[in-house]
């Protein structure tokens, strides 16, 4: 299971990942926090939340990702409440992971991104506690991880490295899929507006993410989260697509 902020984020950051281990026939669940409803520099917040939704199943299609869920929070207003830690609670304790990807809870960027880390590591505290109204307890807590976005990187560590070259195209696909960020309000924020592609020549928007996100496309790197259960490497390798490379983690 995989949680971020807004609908885009789970595909750039962790996209590789989700792809690699839905072909090993795991079920991958996407989770977003907010509607997205905020990002855009022309839509208002009603058609680009539907827009978003829409955009959201193109990309789990192209990543084989079985359920993507989309919470009515707007964008921007993403608070770490008690109200939203229950309802966190109660998505894990349906669909009942062994591992979670999740944002960085502390640091600088997009404040709805760091609440998304807060409300996920506080969920997966508590996804054990019995009697906690959010559904049937879990026996145990999730493997998490954190990913990386675009603000965290100056304090994320690189525990385990995942080669996504095998995958890169679904990945890119999924990424097009969210035309509304990629080829529009990313590139108007960063001023190249004028160089995005039509949405309809595939091989030039995919050529235009790698150009402009090449950071986030080569490789994923994620952080063993300070919460959740403990793994050595070799439930990490169980749990992880093949091409992953764990460091800093000790065998148990």
């Amino acid at each position: 299971m995989i949680i971020a902020a807004h609908p885009d984020e789970p595909e750039i950051y962790a996209g590789g990942t989700a792809a690699l281990l839905a072909r090993g026939g795991h079920a991958v669940k996407f989770l977003t926090l907010t509607n997205g409803d905020g990002g855009h520099h022309v839509l208002e917040r009603l058609p680009l939340a539907r827009r978003r939704a829409q955009e959201a199943r193109r990309a789990a299609d192209a990543l084989g990702v079985v359920d993507y869920e989309i919470l009515d929070v707007s964008d921007g207003l993403l608070e770490p409440t008690v109200e939203l830690r229950m309802r966190v609670m109660r998505e894990l304790r349906a669909w009942r992971p062994d591992l979670v990807i999740a944002l960085h809870g502390d640091g600088a960027g997009h404040p709805d991104n760091r609440a998304a880390g807060k409300l996920v590591e506080h969920a997966v505290e508590l996804v054990t506690v019995r009697n906690l109204d959010a559904g049937p307890p879990l026996e145990r807590q999730p493997v998490c991880l954190l990913m990386t976005d675009y603000a965290s990187r100056p304090v994320h560590r690189d525990d385990v490295v995942v080669d996504v070259d095998e995958v890169i195209e679904a990945k890119l696909d999924a990424c097009v899929a969210h035309a509304s960020q990629f080829l529009e309000y990313a590139p108007w924020q960063r001023g190249f507006l004028d160089r995005a592609p039509d949405a309809g020549d595939a091989a030039a928007c995919r050529t235009f993410v790698l150009e402009h996100w090449a950071e986030f496309l080569e490789a994923e790197t994620f952080q063993l989260a300070g919460y959740g259960r403990r793994a050595g490497a070799s439930e990490l390798r169980e749990l992880l697509p093949a091409s992953a490379r764990a460091k800093n983690v000790g065998e148990t």
